[in-house]
């Protein structure tokens, strides 16, 4: 079996693998509990219910029910959420089984200390003779900026009783927030209780967590954007279809993508406000078609950048180097984008997003250099061969590329800052800017290199001719100049050589010489 075929049937079962996995643990605004275990922090037992940025709801803010919908409430609600226990720990009754709810800036409300010993979320001896709290339960106090917050109510085990259900409770959201939501016992004897059911979730115009409210209307914009350039691209493309060359092909089929991927995130958006369960069909295909638009640009800004379709007929020896750079490109992106977007995100821990996303970032900049490295041959040898029109379009091109690269590491140590100085996540509101950068920038670019490479009555001229001399192809750097001519015979009469023609500020006709050297 030939090599290349062996790899992709590889990275088709990775992708298998990825995508079975992320469709069991799919999270949304309504958060499912499937026998999720308590875990020991501190003096407590903990299950993190999940954590979203919420509006408040449209009666609390007038100016803002002329564009929310009639039902514009905010709320988390709990349904049918028990806790259950083995028949082994089932002969005694518990201390209480807790749900907390709390706005991040209230943080500090939650937990405390005893003669300023190390902070604790279960109520002590010490604090509970000191009437703080009462013995076994969660330590909490009162909201600066709401007396009624945190939120936090529970349920207990009777003796020999193996569920207990937690009644049914909507608390309504009255201030903006990020809103953390954990179930908690202090009792050590309750071993291997395990938590079921869901929690709802609810902004006021819709199921959309609040920090991805607004990418749905960013992804309307976007597609807006895509169809507006198809239909410059595709108009001359149908036009001059007899100029277009291959590389206005591989242009046409980013384009395509692009105005794919846009659709499906608008509409896996809108699917996601509407139900509160993130239709995972619709984001594998969101997730796919990007990654595939993303890997299929980039090798064709590395093709741009080694001249093919421009300067030499085809890569050579370079194809499959090329092609397997874009294959492992498109299956470490896909796995990071379906477990980011499909998958539960908050369940990762650190080391695990680096695993994921340091094969991505080293394969960007890999890409990257070798993109640089291949302009700066390709620009050498155009000079050297006096293609004027084609230099100067390749400069333009290397220019765009410059300040897309200079823009994206700054916006990349703008990114590490933000991430670092909001570890509680209370900038929330703010987040959806930072996919959407990415978005934009690589919008941009391709809006450049449509302008550079549209469709137009002269595309051949900027094309790969096949009576370009064959040295440009070498990789050794050496280029004839000027070819000799031949050594005439004795009896045949040499003719004069005919001078360049001048324009009228004095310059020679460039463009004459380029069409004739190519």
């Amino acid at each position: 079996m030939p090599f290349p075929v062996r790899m992709f049937r590889v990275y088709e079962s990775i992708l298998f693998c990825v995508w079975l996995f992320v469709s069991l643990i799919v999270e949304g605004s309504v958060h499912e509990y499937s026998g999720e275990r308590f875990v020991g922090k501190g003096n407590a037992f903990v299950v993190h219910g999940g954590s979203e940025g919420i509006y408040s709801s449209a009666s609390e803010n007038p100016n803002e029910k002329s564009v929310l919908p009639a039902n514009g409430d905010s709320y988390i609600r709990f349904e049918k959420i028990t806790f259950r226990r083995t028949q082994e720990f089932s002969n005694f009754s518990s201390g209480l089984v807790q749900a907390l709810v709390f706005e991040v800036e209230d943080r500090e409300s939650v937990g405390g200390s005893a003669y300023g010993g190390q902070r604790a979320v279960c109520c002590t001896a010490d604090l509970a003779k000191l009437g703080v709290c009462s013995g076994g339960e969660i330590i909490h106090r009162p909201s600066t900026k709401n007396p009624s917050w945190p939120q936090v109510f529970g349920v207990a085990f009777n003796a020999d009783e193996l569920v207990a259900t937690l009644p049914s409770k909507s608390i309504q959201i009255t201030r903006t927030g990020m809103y953390n939501l954990y179930f908690m016992h202090c009792d050590p004897n309750l071993k291997e209780v395990v938590v079921e059911g869901n929690t709802i979730w609810k902004n006021p115009s819709g199921y959309l967590p609040g920090r991805m409210a607004p990418l749905m209307k960013f992804y309307g914009f976007m597609s807006l954007a895509f169809v507006i350039l198809g239909l410059f691209w595709f108009s001359q493309y149908a036009r001059f279809w007899k100029e277009v060359f291959p590389l206005q092909n591989c242009i046409t089929l980013v384009i395509t993508l692009g105005m794919f991927e846009m659709a499906f995130w608008y509409f896996d958006y809108a699917e996601f406000n509407e139900t509160g369960i993130r239709p995972t069909g619709i984001t594998v295909w969101a997730v796919t078609f990007g990654t595939i638009k993303r890997s299929v640009a980039r090798l064709v800004i590395l093709m741009v950048s080694m001249g093919y379709g421009v300067v030499r007929p085809t890569l050579g020896g370079l194809t499959s180097k090329v092609l397997l750079v874009g294959m492992t490109f498109f299956v470490a992106s896909e796995v990071l984008e379906l477990v980011e977007n499909v998958g539960a995100v908050s369940d990762l821990s650190g080391k695990a997003k680096l695993f994921l996303v340091l094969p991505v970032a080293l394969l960007d900049a890999f890409i990257i250099i070798w993109i640089f490295k291949s302009l700066s041959a390709t620009l050498s040898k155009l000079q050297a061969r006096r293609m004027m029109i084609k230099l100067d379009i390749y400069r333009k091109f290397t220019n765009a590329l410059v300040v897309a690269v200079i823009v994206s590491v700054g916006w990349i140590c703008y990114e590490l800052y933000f991430k670092s100085k909001d570890v509680y996540n209370e900038q929330w509101q703010n987040a959806w800017v930072i996919p959407a950068f990415w978005q934009v920038l690589s919008f941009s670019l391709l809006c450049v290199i449509c302008a550079l490479w549209a469709p137009s009555q002269n595309s051949m001229r900027y094309a790969y001719s096949d009576d370009a001399s064959d040295e440009f192809d070498r990789d050794d750097g050496t280029l004839t100049l000027i070819k000799p001519s031949a050594i005439p015979s004795k009896d045949v009469r040499s003719s004069p050589e005919p001078k360049p023609v001048q324009t009228s500020n004095g310059a020679s006709n460039g463009d004459l010489e380029e069409d004739k050297t190519e």
